[in-house]
């Protein structure tokens, strides 16, 4: 009973990793940037990440976003993805 556990959980950990698009494949939180130049949401791997050379954003702390210290770009379970603090 316990191989057939492990070979599923393994199984399906394969499966998890396949299933993550290139953009947002990651090792580690410095293989992950922000999705957009301005008031991101979301997160890819460095690789995909937009250029952003010359572009001006403003100054606004928008919800939901990693602006203002709200959120952290990390590397989760192998996938770019964005945590946003609980509001207290």
């Amino acid at each position: 009973m316990k191989k057939i556990i492990l070979s599923l959980f393994v199984f399906s950990l394969i499966l998890l990793i396949a299933c993550t698009p290139s953009e947002k494949k990651c090792t580690q939180d410095t293989d992950c940037v922000p999705a957009t130049c301005c008031h991101a949401e979301d997160s890819v791997n460095k690789e995909h990440g937009p250029n952003c050379v010359g572009q001006l954003c403003t100054l606004d702390c928008e919800p939901n976003t990693i602006d203002c210290g709200q959120g952290k770009i990390k590397c989760v379970e192998n996938q770019c993805q964005v945590e946003l603090k609980k509001q207290s």
